[in-house]
């Protein structure tokens, strides 16, 4: 099959027997008519969709040498920098219909790590994980499966290790292994779209030691499965939702989060990646973070295009588009949505063969990519609530609109511009409200992909700082050691490089070359 339309996703999901999903208190069935979980839904089949709609397919179909068949793209292994560079653009257009995060991306990046990963354990000599994931991959693609990556833990006591906390469970860990298969119990925490997904692709969180090594797994479950509980999060006004109105009920697309509870689940040992593997924990976290970092590129810069759409749109309404102070403002949320963007597509055409057919993303750029996305969200919308102006958080609700009693007068108080009515005002009011204040542009901007922290982390790890402080030593004439090479960026090498340089000396010696 390969590539599903997006009617038969939500056909796929819409029985479940064994998965326990709460809202708000209250466990849901059937994830495709509940009201609160309806608007993530839709967005992940528009990432369905984007296979079938003209507009977006040769971003969206791409052919796979797995199953030497055409696959979605949300579930291909990228084979060139212009795989990568595709990817971030897909993410732009599919934001230009969703105005939401549509929750796919995280599945998508576990896959190419984990392909990456059990690539360089095979050059180490352990070639088990590597086929089980062949095999799995193989699988994902030939039924286009829906996946949602899980790898935030709950994390307990932030200042101790796994095997130190308390809760033994506040990281996912193997508690029994068999030859059949391994338990594990634990959480996940804020995971995307993890209702709405058919399988959960779980990946350690962090750097292990030895004495973690019962936390230092990775697998794939479906999520229909005995002994996951999912509850979903909350989120801004998310209770219009169960209004059942047309503007402020959120009919359309939106996204959400779930803590992901594994309670004793069994997983089957041919879909366990990782088993007590703790050493390559450290360059898998560095692989997939990059990986998200690099496409936050695309999504967030997609969701400006929306603000900056919504933002002129209501100066128009209220007819200020012209001034210069408005045409200032929205220059610069043009500048900041397209800075962002350009560091993402910077990232994949830069990207880096980190073993025979592993592309990678520069993982000095994929950081940069995602710290200008933990800063420039904010400042977008924040140009975007001066423009829009206080009505943004205080309009009139859409029953409002409705009463027959007050809606002449709504329609007379509100209206602005001739040929714009109140209820425009009102919609465009209420888009800009859940797209640009909304978790997806504003809270997961900032800690999705890890936090601004995490980055910075990378950006001291990866820059080589003494040798651009022998290189100015030698420009202002004194003693220096700079010895220049053809690299052009004063860059170390990150940890999965140093590993991918192993490996492949590793497979020279064994092949018998010098």
């Amino acid at each position: 099959m390969g590539i599903r339309t997006g009617q038969e996703y939500l056909d796929s999901i819409k029985v479940r027997n064994k998965v326990e999903i709460y809202v708000m208190g209250k466990e849901v069935k059937d994830v495709t008519t509940n009201p609160f979980l309806k608007p993530a839904v839709l967005a992940f089949k528009a990432t369905f969709d984007s296979a079938w709609d003209e507009d977006t397919k040769d971003l969206a179909r791409v052919w796979s040498p797995f199953i030497n068949e055409e696959v979605n793209r949300f579930n291909h292994i990228h084979r060139s920098p212009e795989d990568l560079a595709a990817k971030v653009k897909l993410l732009r257009k599919i934001s230009h219909k969703v105005g939401a995060c549509f929750q796919r991306c995280v599945g998508y990046d576990a896959l190419n790590t984990l392909y990456i990963i059990t690539e360089l354990m095979a050059q180490h000599g352990k070639t088990e994980p590597k086929e089980k994931f062949i095999e799995y991959l193989k699988t994902v693609q030939k039924k286009d499966l829906a996946l949602a990556g899980a790898m935030t833990d709950a994390k307990g006591v932030r200042t101790l290790k796994p095997h130190e906390q308390p809760n033994k469970n506040a990281y996912v860990r193997i508690t029994e292994v068999t030859k059949d298969g391994i338990y594990v119990s634990g959480a996940k925490a804020n995971i995307t779209g993890v209702a709405a997904a058919e399988e959960i692709v779980a990946l350690p969180t962090r750097a292990m030691g030895p004495e973690d090594q019962d936390y230092a797994v990775s697998f794939s479950i479906p999520t229909d499965t005995e002994g996951i509980k999912i509850i979903v999060g909350r989120q801004l006004n998310d209770a219009r939702r169960l209004e059942g109105g047309e503007i402020d009920a959120l009919p359309y697309f939106y996204n959400h989060e779930g803590l992901v509870i594994f309670d004793n689940v069994f997983v089957p040992m041919e879909r366990v990646f990782l088993m007590r593997d703790w050493q390559y924990t450290s360059q898998l976290v560095e692989i997939f973070s990059a990986y998200h970092r690099q496409g936050y590129g695309g999504c967030k810069a997609g969701l400006g295009d929306v603000i900056i759409g919504a933002t002129y749109n209501l100066a128009k309404q209220i007819g200020v588009e012209k001034a210069s102070h408005v045409q200032d403002k929205i220059n610069e949320e043009i500048f900041l949505t397209e800075t962002m963007y350009a560091a993402g597509i910077a990232a994949s055409l830069n990207g880096i063969e980190v073993c025979p057919g592993c592309w990678w993303v520069n993982p000095m750029q994929a950081n940069v990519t995602k710290h200008l996305v933990t800063r420039f969200p904010s400042q977008i919308a924040q140009l975007a609530i001066d423009i829009a102006g206080g009505i943004l958080g205080t309009a009139p609700s859409e029953w409002d609109l409705k009463n027959p009693k007050i809606k002449e007068l709504l329609a007379k108080y509100l209206q602005g511009v001739e040929g714009y009515t109140a209820e425009d005002r009102i919609r465009m009011i209420r888009l800009l409200e859940n797209v640009a204040l909304g978790v997806a542009f504003q809270i997961e901007s900032v800690h999705g992909a890890g936090s601004p922290a995490a980055q910075r982390i990378m950006f001291s790890r990866l820059y080589n700082l003494s040798y651009a402080e022998e290189v100015a030593k030698r420009l202002a004439g004194m003693k220096s050691n700079v010895k220049f090479t053809k690299k052009v960026e004063p860059w170390k090498e990150s940890e999965t490089e140093k590993l991918a340089k192993e490996s492949e000396k590793n497979t020279v010696t064994a092949s018998g070359g010098k």
